[in-house]
């Protein structure tokens, strides 16, 4: 089943049925590579990718080292003289870090990159979502624009016969007067048509990230779509949506940074020791006189080095709030988990229901619907001529297969929609 859409024409502000087409048409997939490219907010998502990064060097970082200069004591009292040498003395202090709190650093780090990659994924799945809708709508938008005028064509062909008979006596005024309102009436809807196109054109650019024009020029739609063999059983795509839906892999890389960050807060309750190592040096002292009036040398210089281990007293570990809180969150990560598989197996089943009915109704308009009502059209506007029906039948008729036509659009539209969601349920990129 081939989702048929012909090739859509996007000089919008041409008038009728010609229109310019100079550029080759543009396949969905090179749209949705362009999208994914240019797209704003998934350039703003992608920098969370960025910055989850560079928390993995963060981690990676030691306790810095304490550097400590020490001068004196420096005595300044009057009584005293003379006076005793200044020592001077330098110390290094380093923080040791015990249990493994910089592996775990980054392991919960790692977790965090892969956590932001699946929520970047996620949003280029919603990006696709939004993107394949603009540009089906595009394309359904512009076709029933092409039906619609050419039905304004084959009603202005009718008052124009009609006027022509009218001069011959054929037919009354009340009838020309009645043709011509009716033409004039779904004129009105015409134009209405064509903003709807221009509007759905618009669209195209805003998940994009440009204008539409600036990336691709007058590039045409290739409206086109191949069918989608979703198979029959539904288990297999539930098994497939389980391993490769955006949701659940979400839900499983927030669980794995939950057990990260428990297994951190687990670390980060180990007692980290302090090394010091200090080095003093005091000069030799002033020599002075005894009582006697003898010359006594100074104190000889002296240089010192000193080991210190500091070991903080770890009472505060008698609380486990951190550890209660990081399970919790753990707790909650499963739960999550869990929920969303249910749900995922639920849109699954929902997606892959609406893609068969879906599919069904397109079939019957295809083989049936579509077809009768233009051999009911064409008979009528046969018998009008030959006035075997009135201009009530013919109008009647047209209005028919013309809302028969706009279904079968629309029904097109279903199918191709309802082909990406049951795409992106199961973890798919979506192709038309």
């Amino acid at each position: 089943m081939t989702y048929r859409f012909f090739i859509l024409p996007l000089a919008l502000l041409c008038s009728g049925l010609v229109c310019a087409q100079t550029a080759a048409p543009l396949p969905f997939q090179r749209y949705l590579e362009a999208v994914e490219q240019h797209s704003l907010g998934l350039a703003a998502q992608r920098e969370n990718i960025a910055s989850a990064k560079a928390g993995i060097s963060i981690a990676g970082l030691r306790p810095d080292p304490n550097l400590t200069l020490g001068y004196g004591p420096k005595e300044f009292g009057k009584e005293v003289d003379p006076k005793p040498p200044v020592s001077a003395s330098v110390g290094l202090e380093w923080t040791i870090e015990t249990g493994g709190k910089r592996q775990k650093r980054i392991q919960a780090a790692n977790s965090t990159v892969r956590l932001a990659e699946a929520n970047v994924e996620g949003f280029k799945h919603q990006l696709y979502s939004t993107a394949a809708t603009a540009y089906v709508e595009a394309c359904r938008t512009r076709q029933v624009l092409v039906r619609m005028e050419s039905s304004l064509t084959a009603l202005s062909s009718v008052v124009q016969a009609n006027e022509t008979r009218r001069k011959a006596g054929d037919v009354s005024g009340l009838e020309l007067l009645q043709s011509r309102t009716e033409r004039d009436q779904f004129q009105a809807g015409v134009v209405k048509a064509r903003a709807d196109a221009k509007a759905a054109f618009v669209n195209l650019s805003v998940p994009l990230g440009r204008r539409f024009e600036e990336q691709f020029g007058n590039a045409q739609l290739a409206c086109e779509f191949a069918p989608f063999e979703a198979g029959t059983d539904i288990d297999v795509l539930i098994a497939e949506a389980q391993k490769e839906s955006d949701d659940v892999q979400i839900a499983r890389a927030t669980l794995d940074n939950a057990r990260d960050g428990a297994e951190l807060a687990r670390a980060n309750r180990a007692v980290d020791p302090t090394v010091s190592l200090t080095y003093s040096q005091t000069p030799r002292g002033r020599s002075a006189l005894d009582g006697n009036g003898d010359n006594v040398a100074g104190a000889p210089p002296s240089r010192t080095l000193s080991v210190g281990l500091s070991i903080p007293i770890p009472f505060s570990r008698l609380q486990k709030g951190e550890i209660i809180q990081a399970e919790s969150a753990v707790t909650q990560a499963l739960l999550a988990l869990r929920s969303v598989e249910l749900k995922t197996e639920a849109e699954v089943r929902t997606s892959y229901s609406q893609f068969v009915a879906a599919s069904e109704n397109l079939r019957r308009y295809r083989e049936s619907v579509i077809e009768d009502a233009a051999k009911v059209l064409a008979g009528m506007r046969l018998s009008y001529r030959s006035g075997a029906a009135s201009l009530l039948e013919l109008l009647a008729a047209q209005r028919s297969a013309d809302d028969a036509y706009v279904a079968y659009l629309q029904a097109q539209a279903d199918a191709a929609t309802a082909t990406v969601q049951l795409e992106l349920s199961i973890g798919r990129h979506p192709s038309l």
